[in-house]
């Protein structure tokens, strides 16, 4: 695939910094990760700074091998990392994506972080990239995940049974997706969602 994704890549918003994954940001990445609350649904046990350092350093192969592009997440008011995402499963042929592994510290969860960041990206599929389907999925017992894909206008498409199997255990996986001609639906709802979340801080 040639370089559909220009490295280095920054997306920045009111309050949220996206900027390359680097090794410059492992240790403050680790440090982020401790509550075993984060990791439920992901395929990394991300508190166990041994496994999350392996996956931190597979996403960097996976970006210049041009299978992903993974990010950081700084909060912009205090510079601190806040988390991390990626955009995967690149097909340039077809114009699609998948935005996932992204997870962020307790501490921002329902507050309008999640809401921006996904506006930047999907904005940047759409506008940019031309994407006409961004896919977003999760574990489909993982409630939370599934009403915040719903809310940023991710239509609900199905469950494949026993996809994936974590720790030993079969899982289900819920698929979500946002296609090109609801996008300009979505660009105009997505920042009032999140600048009144912000508002309330």
């Amino acid at each position: 695939m040639a370089d559909w994704i220009k490295h280095p890549l920054q997306l920045e918003g009111n309050k949220v910094l996206l900027l390359p994954l680097s090794e410059a940001y492992f240790d403050e990445l680790i440090n982020a990760s401790r509550d075993e609350k984060i990791w439920t649904y992901m395929p990394v046990k991300g508190w166990d700074k041994e496994l999350l350092l392996m996956a931190l350093k597979e996403a960097m192969i996976k970006r210049d091998t041009k299978e992903q592009y993974p990010f950081i997440i700084i909060n912009k008011q205090n510079g601190r990392v806040m988390g991390s995402t990626r955009l995967l499963r690149l097909n340039e042929e077809h114009l699609n994506l998948e935005i996932g592994y992204t997870w962020y510290l307790p501490e921002y969860w329902g507050k309008g972080y999640n809401e921006e960041c996904k506006y930047l990206l999907l904005n940047y599929c759409f506008e940019v990239l031309k994407t006409v389907r961004v896919q977003i999925i999760t574990s489909d017992k993982n409630l939370r995940s599934r009403k915040a894909i719903e809310k940023i206008g991710g239509q609900f498409e199905g469950v494949l049974r026993n996809m994936v199997i974590r720790n030993g255990e079969k899982r289900n996986v819920a698929f979500y997706s946002i296609i090109d001609e609801e996008w300009n639906k979505v660009k105009l709802m997505l920042p009032k969602m999140y600048e009144e979340k912000y508002a309330h801080l």
